[in-house]
């Protein structure tokens, strides 16, 4: 009944994972791998108190009642546009989790174990450590309780190079010694690691670590299920490293970028050009904004990182509907790294019951910007800089961006000129076809819904 159950689990995963490919499917998805994880937690309680008459029911119980309100606490109390952090610490949570399993199998060990066992204890151990300690280095840069320029290690990239020679060397050691010590030197460098190599990396590429770190805690997983002979756990495990390493992978290629030089190259760490800002721009106002939105044909909503801040994704809704109500198409260009992890824009745009219709892409969003009136970008900056098909001297230069300077007029929402990420300027700022509206994009688009209002 157990490996039927631990089946059905599987089975649960992988339909669940493939809800996850469209938004209509995606909540359904969900609903099915958390069922599925319910069945696996279950079957496995089962066969510890089964299996084991010492393991007392009071300390699982009480963990699963602990584990089971965290999670319910988080999950209703976290505001969506802190998900991202969530996410950077569930990462955290898993790569922990695999590698106290490996650190208790180390424990428990006597003499006499196999090779095999002894490695992917030590991959458990070792990887899961390291996805502990740089997950929430992630999340301190999301949060901003770690700046998000990148630090990098005295030494640079060659500390990080000789932390990673040691760790490897001590795990070799600890294999073929089967000494515990080496196992926890291993460990003890990995977590050293995990510091020294997200902290290099600027708060532009979070979405591709985060990413990384999610099936990094997923190979860990697996690693732990063959330590511990769990099929859900490895099938789990499995399923989220390969998900997780496509999906880092996709977006490296949308910013055009390699993965090794996401991780060790420091990019938005250089220094900031000085003249940002000094040229004249055409500054709007809620009725100048008001006016060319009012009278468009076809606007186009390009929301980015601003708006995920401001928390106005029912703003930017509520300005939608009025337009529409004026027989204006609107839709909405997503760019595949807007925002602070995969999807974010989506997530947020559908928590203000934006119809998923409406939602376009990179590719099917940009040859619509020639015939399109108005663009309102709303706190989008590096995702829209012309420089990365115009410059070859940009660092952003061959990225794939949205073409909004091919509209008629475009609209930027912003505090200031200040530069994004990538710590440039943007020369669509300074063309004759745009307005910027510098304020907080949840006022400037209510003051803006207000004047619609009044016309």
């Amino acid at each position: 009944m157990s490996e039927l159950a631990y089946l059905a689990a599987g089975v649960l995963f992988i339909v669940g994972l493939k809800g996850l490919t469209s938004p209509t499917t995606a909540r359904r998805g969900n609903r099915l791998a958390a069922i599925g994880m319910l069945v696996a937690t279950v079957v496995v309680v089962i066969d510890l108190l089964v299996d084991d008459a010492q393991m007392a029911w009071a300390v699982v119980i009480s963990g699963l009642i602990v584990g089971g309100a965290i999670g319910f606490v988080l999950a209703t109390r976290v505001q969506m546009t802190d998900m991202p952090q969530l996410v950077a610490a569930f990462n955290g949570f898993g790569g922990g989790a695999s590698a106290l399993v490996a650190a208790a199998a180390i424990v428990a060990a006597g003499t006499g174990v196999a090779v095999e066992t002894l490695v992917v204890t030590l991959l458990s151990l070792v990887i899961g450590s390291l996805t502990l300690s740089g997950s929430f280095v992630a999340f301190g840069k999301l949060q901003g309780i770690i700046s998000g320029r990148p630090i990098a290690p005295p030494g640079g990239t060659a500390t990080n190079g000789i932390i990673a020679a040691l760790g490897i060397a001590c795990g070799v050691i600890a294999v073929v010694t089967g000494e515990d010590v080496w196992f926890w030197a291993a460990g003890a460098l990995a977590l050293a690691l995990g510091v020294s190599g997200v902290m290099p990396i600027g708060g532009a590429d979070m979405p591709v670590v985060i990413s990384l770190l999610n099936s990094l805690s997923g190979v860990a997983a697996a690693m732990a299920g063959f330590v511990i002979g769990n099929q859900a756990l490895i099938v789990g495990g499995a399923l989220v490293g390969a998900a997780g390493l496509i999906l880092t992978i996709e977006m490296s290629v949308a910013m055009n970028r390699s993965l090794a030089n996401v991780l060790f190259s420091g990019f938005g760490g250089g220094p900031v050009d000085q003249d940002i800002g000094s040229k004249p721009v055409k500054r709007a106002t809620a009725e100048d904004a008001a006016i060319a939105l009012a009278y468009a044909d076809r606007v186009v909503i390009v929301p980015g990182y601003g708006l995920a801040v401001a928390q106005a994704q029912h703003a930017v809704r509520d300005l939608a509907t009025a337009l529409e109500a004026r027989d204006t198409e609107v839709i909405y260009a997503i760019h595949p790294v807007a925002g602070r992890m995969p999807g974010h824009m989506n997530v947020l745009l559908a928590e203000a019951d934006v119809p998923y219709d409406q939602l376009q892409d990179l590719e099917h969003a940009n040859p619509q910007f020639p015939q399109t009136d108005v663009v309102l970008v709303v706190g989008a900056n590096d995702v829209i800089n012309p420089s990365a098909k115009t410059d070859p001297d940009s660092p952003i230069y061959g990225m794939p961006i949205l073409d909004v300077d091919e509209a008629q007029t475009t609209i930027v929402v912003k505090r200031s000129l200040s530069p994004g990420f990538a710590g440039i300027d943007n020369p669509l700022f300074y063309e004759d076809g745009t307005m910027m509206y510098f304020a907080d994009a949840k006022v400037a688009l209510e003051e803006t819904l207000a004047a619609v209002e009044r016309l």
